[in-house]
């Protein structure tokens, strides 16, 4: 039976305080949840905080990023050493905001997912295109180059990749189910060509404006194994409602 991996992305949103708040208020609507993996993702500041909330819960947690090397003079970054003590068990790597706004390319993206699991964390791997790049047909091309180029050299266990479409992240719009699965069969399909029948244990999630609304209709796509959320995870009933979604219509 598929097991489902439900994540929030909440970038770079709520103090110590608020997520307190929201986890105390979040937790007990969660806490009956089987079949699907819950991971939060709140930024660096809150991840102590959040991990005294989580622990012996069903919840798990998540950094956002990290840096590759294990220690040294790099001002401003974490490494995975820092992530697995704060209680860490995933990080979030190669999301479109950090390629736009801070420079991860493919190499320092692969870098950073051969870091991880190198320490045994787990990895959320992003990949999506943008606006201009779908439009001009390129979609393919894209997801095939970020996913051969992201996962060069890197094993199967304990991966999820993400497909988020640039143009779908906090704009509202929301790939519709048709262009989802397509998109998600054409990554499992990579995968296969790298992994063989491994590829079966890699779960593939949807980001890109996930909803209450809508993600009843993208978890019912055979290839959609979960979600990546981003506004809707800031509060606890949108995000309770997405992690408690139908699994049938």
């Amino acid at each position: 039976m598929k097991r489902y991996f439900i994540a929030a992305n909440w970038k770079m949103n709520k103090t110590i305080g608020e997520t307190k708040e929201f986890l105390d208020s979040f937790l007990p609507m969660v806490k009956d949840v089987s079949g699907t993996e819950v991971v939060l993702a709140p930024p660096f500041t809150s991840l102590d905080a959040a991990f005294q909330k989580v622990k012996g819960t069903n919840v798990q947690l998540s950094a956002q990023d990290l840096f590759w090397e294990d220690k040294g003079a790099y001002t401003g970054e974490i490494s995975v050493a820092m992530l697995l003590d704060a209680g860490c068990r995933h990080v979030i790597i190669g999301h479109s905001e950090r390629r736009q706004h801070f420079g991860d390319n493919d190499d320092a993206v692969n870098r950073k997912i051969k870091a991880a699991k190198k320490a045994g964390l787990g990895v959320i791997f992003c990949v999506g295109e943008s606006l201009e790049q779908r439009e001009a047909g390129k979609t393919f091309d894209v997801i095939r180059s970020e996913t051969e180029k992201g996962l060069e050299g890197v094993t199967d266990e304990n991966l999820v990749v993400a497909y988020e479409p640039i143009w779908a992240i906090g704009t509202g719009k929301t790939a519709t189910t048709e262009q989802a699965q397509e998109v998600h069969a054409f990554i499992r399909k990579i995968l296969e060509d790298s992994y063989g029948n491994k590829a079966g244990s890699i779960r593939i999630i949807y980001g890109g404006s996930v909803t209450p609304e809508n993600v009843d209709s993208l978890m019912v796509c055979r290839d959609v194994d979960g979600a990546l959320v981003g506004g809707a995870s800031l509060k606890p009933e949108s995000f309770s409602r997405i992690v408690n979604f139908k699994k049938e219509m």
